[in-house]
């Protein structure tokens, strides 16, 4: 048995005759394991199927692809939040999801997300799938945000194209002039690479972010 007096501000620990350091640090040792456990698990990986519709399916996945994050993340991050799950299910209507065309899809989430949505479930006695819907249903703002921003990227795209292309003929007819091996030249000619490599990974990503425009 472990007591605790405090004198002048400082703890003190007394130990009884029935407890000994090692008791106490083979304790600690067993709660820090426990907390340990505990986080692990909640961040174990498991799969789970789930009836949703076309438009849910198509979301989840343009919104991880754009954003660069696994769809696990993603749902981590909608779904478990208990009290905005708790008040969404309060506004979901059961004989209008039941209208919705659906089909069976299996994602992977965390253990902590699928226990949220269980507990969620029932509590208002609400399916699974009605929840991830509607959650699913909040990535709409983002994806029209996106689509917005996405036109806009492209026309900057298209005037930096034009800045990349006047770039290469100043380099052209620097290196004309002055010849390539101009430390002039040369200088110019590291900055027009950089330039190029800078100009490709962005048209990569608005590539892959053409997604946004079918959806």
């Amino acid at each position: 048995m472990l007591l605790v007096r405090r004198i002048d501000f400082f703890p003190v620990l007394i130990y009884t005759s029935n407890t000994s350091c090692r008791d106490v640090a083979q304790s600690g040792r067993a709660q820090r394991s426990g907390r340990w456990g505990r986080r692990f698990k909640s961040k174990q990986s498991v799969r789970a199927t789930f009836k949703l519709s076309q438009k849910a399916i198509d979301a989840i996945g343009l919104v991880a692809l754009h954003m660069g994050i696994k769809q696990k993340s993603l749902f981590d991050h909608i779904i478990e939040d208990t009290k905005a799950l708790d008040d969404l299910a309060q506004t979901i209507r059961i004989h209008q999801f039941q209208k919705i065309p659906r089909k069976q899809k299996t994602f992977v989430l965390s253990r902590k997300t699928i226990e949220t949505l269980a507990a969620i479930s029932q509590a208002h006695d609400m399916p699974r799938d009605a929840l991830v819907e509607y959650s699913i249903q909040k990535l709409e703002q983002i994806i029209t945000a996106e689509k917005i921003r996405h036109q806009e990227r492209k026309k900057f795209q298209a005037q930096l194209t034009a800045h990349f292309q006047a770039g290469e003929k100043l380099y052209l007819a620097a290196a004309e002039t002055l010849g390539p091996d101009d430390p002039f030249c040369r200088k110019l000619r590291k900055s027009m690479l950089t330039n190029r490599k800078i100009h490709e990974e962005l048209e990569s990503f608005l590539e892959k972010s053409q997604i946004l425009e079918e959806y």
